[in-house]
């Protein structure tokens, strides 16, 4: 009964495959590799167009050094308010890049929408006594489990691009979105505006593993500079390569994904069966967020099962916690089977409410 993130589970056996692989023998150092070679072909083959990728070891340094090369010390991230980059990352973005504020648009409808952006460009104060907006982030699938449409997303990059702002895509579980969407991965990036996607596999497969991928191959000039400063110019970064060419080999990406999404669409249906439970906003990706007794959460938790007390923030709009509830959040991973939900659901049955 293991919810808590898609980051507990380890790594599929196609991507442990590729490690084993890419371990015999030798191959030139820092990326300089066959596997990081072929892996940035089938990106670009993927996302239909050219593209710069560098290869680092967490979803907190891709995001951080990406923004760096978009955002001066001076200017600032604009970003939804339940954004992973402003509340999980410590202060990392802004160390790397020298000193930019992020600044969180508040918008209860679990995603950042073009009446939000407006009103908080319409609003940006004055330089040079105050930073600069230079950079929009979105999340995608979003700290809230949603997913923006190609549609969605090209009405916020209008915005930020008519304003000189890059745009900037914090894609952890960007598997997860295209798996929903059913989409070409083009069209929710560089088709429709964004410059640098922060590509994620390590909660979806890969055992630890993102690529930072430039559409805007200009912004990369530089960046290696970056990579190298933070420490994650691996030695032997063929690992990493290796990680990501057993990840998208026959769309193992998507497939891992899919079984995520449809573990937590059957977890969100259960729960919704269980009296006094319910689910608090739609299950576009692989996270499930519930209302519940916060004495059946206790006891569920006594009973072995793991799962996230979440932030009332993130709650929808007009939604607000009552005396003896709690809101939580449960996550499905590649790894996630039937048997975990159904141990779930006949515990959370029998303490009832």
């Amino acid at each position: 009964m293991i919810f808590g993130s898609d980051n507990m589970l380890g790594a599929s056996q196609q991507v442990l495959d590729a490690i084993v692989r890419a371990n015999a023998g030798l191959a030139a150092s820092y990326g300089a590799d066959d596997w990081c070679a072929q892996a940035t072909a089938r990106i670009a083959e993927l996302f239909e167009c050219p593209v710069e990728v560098f290869y680092v070891s967490t979803g907190t340094v891709a995001n951080s050094l990406a923004l760096s090369a978009l955002v001066p010390p001076w200017g600032s991230v604009l970003c939804h308010h339940q954004a992973h980059i402003v509340n999980d990352e410590s202060s990392a973005p802004e160390l790397f890049s020298g000193g930019a504020r992020l600044v969180p648009i508040v918008d209860a409808s679990g995603k950042l929408g073009p009446a939000a952006l407006s009103q908080a460009l319409a609003t940006a104060p004055h330089p040079p006594h105050n930073v600069v907006p230079r950079a929009l982030s979105l999340t995608q699938a979003t700290e809230c489990g949603l997913v923006y449409t190609p549609a969605e997303i090209s009405a916020l990059t209008k915005l930020a691009h008519e304003n000189d702002l890059y745009v900037h895509m914090d894609g952890a579980r960007f598997a997860n979105a295209v798996a929903s969407l059913g989409c070409s991965p083009a069209d929710v990036t560089w088709r429709a505006g964004v410059d640098v996607l922060c590509l994620g596999a390590s909660k979806n497969g890969a055992l630890m593993a993102e690529a930072i991928v430039f559409f805007d191959t200009a912004l990369a000039e530089d960046f290696a500079f970056r990579v190298k400063r933070a420490g994650q110019m691996a030695a032997k970064g063929r690992l990493f390569g290796a990680q990501f060419c057993g990840w998208l080999e026959n769309g193992h990406w998507l497939d891992l994904a899919r079984h995520a999404n449809h573990m937590a669409r059957d977890l969100s249906a259960a729960l919704n069966h269980v009296p006094g439970v319910g689910t608090v906003w739609p299950v576009d990706a692989n996270e499930v967020f519930v209302v519940m007794p916060h004495a059946l959460a206790t006891r569920l938790r006594v009973d072995g099962a793991v799962f996230y007390d979440w932030h009332p923030s993130a709650l929808p709009a007009g939604k607000t916690l009552v005396a003896g509830e709690v809101f939580v959040r449960l996550v499905c991973g590649f790894g996630t089977q039937p048997e975990q939900i159904a141990a779930l659901i006949e515990a959370a049955s029998k303490h009832g409410v």
